[in-house]
């Protein structure tokens, strides 16, 4: 490597400062997860469906494994066991009826919504991280 290629101590700090805020966020959103009853899985899933970019509240399973990084097959399963228990429901698409969209229900919402407040201090404090790094020479 050569020397101007290699990281720099400053180089270390920041990336170590930027993991240990990341994982606050991750260990925190795991604890809101459990306080409104779900699995720190279910709550990104409900999240990826609210959240969904473009605006619509709704996604189909294969749009949900390519934003959470999972096998289709995972995501499959864990819609399956989010739907057993009334988090989510399908609806079928008006101009397709091979796919299906994904919503959540009422239920859903309350769960989802009691994390999304629980964290936005902490969303809030990741974001200043991430930006104080980014602005850092």
């Amino acid at each position: 490597m050569d020397a101007p290629d290699r990281p720099t101590p400053a180089d270390y700090q920041n990336a170590a400062q930027l993991r240990a805020a990341v994982r606050a966020f991750l260990h925190r959103g795991e604890q809101a997860a459990r306080h409104a009853g779900l699995t720190p899985q279910r709550q990104l899933l409900l999240l990826m469906i609210k959240g969904a970019p473009d605006g619509r509240e709704r996604a189909t399973v294969t749009e949900l494994a390519e934003r959470m990084q999972l096998a289709q097959n995972s995501v499959t399963e864990l819609v399956a066991r989010a739907e057993a228990i009334g988090l989510i429901e399908r609806e079928g698409s008006a101009t397709d009826g091979r796919v299906v969209h994904l919503r959540l229900t009422a239920e859903g919402e309350r769960r989802l919504a009691a994390t999304v407040r629980e964290l936005r201090a902490d969303r809030d404090h990741l974001v200043a991280v991430v930006s104080a790094l980014h602005a850092a020479p």
